[in-house]
Order: structure tokens, then C-alpha cells, then sequence
């Protein structure tokens, strides 16, 4: 029915958003701040120009903000250092990758992170030859939920956005799907959306795993004989 999956990295594909916000969470206590889960959560799918100024804000002030960063990034990287991939992937992702590619379905990421950090995570977790495009927040002016990243990968695949479904995890990622003209599925990660997206959503689902048994109405192979929507 559709011919093209295009996805979301952070929180979606790869399990980064909950040892950033650890790390962000420890950083503030070196300033004597108590960063709580659900202040942190304000910055969870935001660009990252607004996520600054909120975290700035929460912090105390930019330069707290430019100290915590480096104790952030500084953390990220011991964590690195033990030869593990410091973001997991997301359960059910590298089966739902491998069963799109083996019916033919066309994917593409679409991601507020840079294209090098897309190729860098994916291909660190060897699911990067899933996908035959990217687009990147670095390749675009307006961040999600500006439709532009969506518009840019189903321009990269050569397919119309409505021939497309978007798998997101956040707020601001399903609002720039729609807006692209795509179906959204959403699975939540450490916020479920609220109930005007939810009520906007071709899907809600628990893990990418669950999306394996849609596989046949959403992305039906040559054999497969085409059930409604």
C-alpha cells in the first residue's frame, strides 16, 4: 500500500535519549541543580537551538549551560570507551530494517542529527545498508516540526511523501510528518504523545517489533495478495 518507510533516529531507531538525559542529570548536580526527569523531558524532540535555551534556562545561565555540556559530552564518551556502541539499537528495529529490505520497501532516516552523526550511529550498529537515503538537521534551515527533513528524504528516494510512512517517537517528529503529507506511526519513547497526535496517527505502537505483523497490509511484497488499510 505504501512505498517507502522513512524513520527517525534518536529515540526511534536508537536508544539515546535516556543516557543523554542521564548524563545531563549528572551534570547538573556538579552545579548543585536538581535537573528533574520532567524538566528535562521540556527539551525531549526540540531542535537544538531551542533545546539551549531551555536547558540554559534550567541551568541558570548560559555559561552553566556551556560547563555542563562539556561534563555531558565528556561522560558520553567514557561511556563510549568500553568498545560497547554508546546508543543501543531499539528493540525490534533490526528486524522490522531486515524484513522491509527483504520485500523491497524503500528507506530512508530522517533526522534532527547531523548526516554524519546518522552515518556514524547506524553504521556503528551495521544497519546502515538498510537505508538508501538521509537527511539531516544539518541540511536544512527549519528543524522539525517543520516538514523540510521529511520532504527532503522522500525527495532523496524520488517518492511522493503520500506514498510514504513516517516511524517517529516524538511529539514535534509526527507533526513534521503530517505536515510533509505522510502517514505517521508513532512509538513513544520516554514521552507518549499527546491526544491530538495520537488522535492524527496511522498508528500507535509499543515497539518497532509490533510493527512486524502490519507488514503486509503497510509494505505488502509481490506475492502478497493487498489487503485494505
Amino acid at each position: 500500500m505504501f512505498a517507502a518507510a522513512i524513520f527517525d533516529m534518536d529515540g526511534l531507531l536508537i536508544d539515546s535519549e535516556r543516557p543523554i538525559m542521564a548524563a545531563w542529570i549528572e551534570a547538573a548536580r556538579t552545579f548543585d541543580i536538581e535537573l528533574s526527569r520532567s524538566q528535562y523531558l521540556q527539551v525531549v524532540g526540540l531542535a537544538t537551538a531551542e533545546s539551549e535555551l531551555i536547558l540554559a534556562s534550567l541551568l541558570g545561565g548560559t555559561d552553566a549551560y556551556r560547563h555542563a555540556i562539556a561534563h555531558v559530552r565528556q561522560r558520553l564518551q567514557l561511556a563510549r570507551s568500553d568498545g560497547t556502541p554508546l546508543f543501543p539499537i531499539k528493540p525490534g528495529a533490526a528486524e522490522f530494517l531486515t524484513a522491509l529490505r527483504e520485500r523491497g520497501t524503500r528507506c530512508a532516516v530522517a533526522s534532527s542529527s547531523t548526516s554524519g552523526q546518522i552515518q556514524a550511529c547506524l553504521g556503528s550498529l551495521d544497519v546502515l545498508h538498510h537505508f538508501e537515503a538521509f537527511a539531516g538537521g544539518d541540511e536544512v534551515v527549519r528543524a522539525k516540526p517543520d516538514p523540510a527533513l521529511y520532504l527532503l528524504a522522500a525527495a532523496r528516494l524520488g517518492v511522493d511523501p503520500a506514498d510514504c510512512i513516517a516511524f517517529e517517537d516524538s511529539e514535534n517528529g509526527a507533526k513534521a510528518a503530517l505536515a510533509a503529507g505522510m502517514r505517521v506511526v508513532v512509538v513513544p519513547d520516554l514521552k507518549h504523545p499527546p491526544e491530538s497526535i495520537v488522535e492524527r496517527a496511522f498508528h500507535i505502537l509499543g515497539s518497532l517489533h509490533d510493527a512486524l505483523v502490519h507488514l503486509p497490509r503497510w509494505f505488502p511484497s509481490t506475492t502478497e495478495k493487498q489487503q485494505p488499510v
